[in-house]
């Protein structure tokens, strides 16, 4: 495992030509303005390189042990001076082509990170949005995988009632310690991937909802917790009301009258067994 052994040319088996002999990774990271606008960070390419001029994706070849996230933010890191630390990955693409792969991970950033050039590899770049995108010369492969990617970056919101889910889960003896059943499930779901219907990896903002003798709960790393003073179902349909209004929310619970509730509010709802399967 040498690093960069993932750099040379490659023929797919679709017959095109690639850089990256395990594959390739980019960053795509992504800032909402108070309205809800979404900019992406762009990168110019350099005339020297290959497909020079075009806008694409800060990113690169993945070397032979990387996982794509690594490899993403490691390009990133190479060819521009961005504060990496202040990104949150949200979730990747994966376009395969036969033989080869590029991996579009997808990162949140609570402000306009001040980004410039780090490299010779990038001639500009700029925060985007949407509509500036759609102007610009676009280098092939990114013109070819965004109409799906761009599809995906709507921020997504999962709410857990955590209660429901437990009793779903059916833990021996759940029943005798709450506390202790909702915190292993907070822990088993923490940095899990969760389905997607177009990213292979989704990572999203996680509020779970506890009540009851499950209060006083800790938290774990990439979940929010909310300790419900009364009714669980009260305090689930306020955080789905305090939702940011382009966030897409998805309600997990078997409660058939908090479902109602909440897709009145406009969310989609899961039973436990979409979790639970990817625990």
């Amino acid at each position: 495992m040498a690093t960069k052994d993932g750099d040379g040319w490659t023929i797919c088996r679709q017959g095109h030509r690639h850089w990256g002999t395990y594959g390739a990774a980019g960053l795509l990271a992504v800032h909402r303005d108070e309205e809800g606008v979404a900019h992406v960070l762009m990168q110019k390419r350099s005339f020297w390189s290959h497909h020079g001029g075009t806008w694409g994706l800060l990113g690169g070849a993945c070397d032979s042990h990387e996982d794509p996230v690594d490899a993403a933010l490691r390009e990133a890191g190479e060819e521009a001076v961005l504060k990496l630390d202040e990104l949150q990955v949200r979730g990747v693409y994966h376009d395969d082509h036969g033989g080869w792969a590029f991996d579009t991970v997808i990162a949140e950033a609570e402000t306009l990170l001040h980004a410039v050039p780090g490299n010779s590899e990038s001639a500009d770049l700029r925060w985007l949005t949407l509509q500036e995108i759609e102007k610009k010369r676009l280098h092939p492969g990114f013109a070819h995988t965004w109409p799906t990617v761009q599809a995906a970056l709507e921020p997504g919101l999962v709410v857990l009632d955590v209660a429901n889910i437990v009793g779903a889960r059916a833990e021996h003896g759940w029943w005798k310690d709450r506390r202790g059943a909702a915190s292993r499930l907070l822990t088993d779901t923490a940095g899990r991937s969760l389905p997607h219907e177009v990213l292979t990896r989704w990572f999203p903002r996680v509020v779970a909802v506890v009540e009851g003798a499950a209060r006083g709960v800790d938290e774990v790393e990439g979940i929010s917790v909310v300790h419900a003073p009364g009714s669980g179902d009260d305090t689930i349909v306020e955080v789905v009301r305090q939702a940011k209004p382009w966030e897409r929310v998805l309600v997990i619970t078997a409660d058939r009258a908090l479902r109602e509730l909440v897709k009145g509010l406009g969310a989609l709802v899961a039973g436990p067994k979409w979790l639970l399967d990817r625990l």
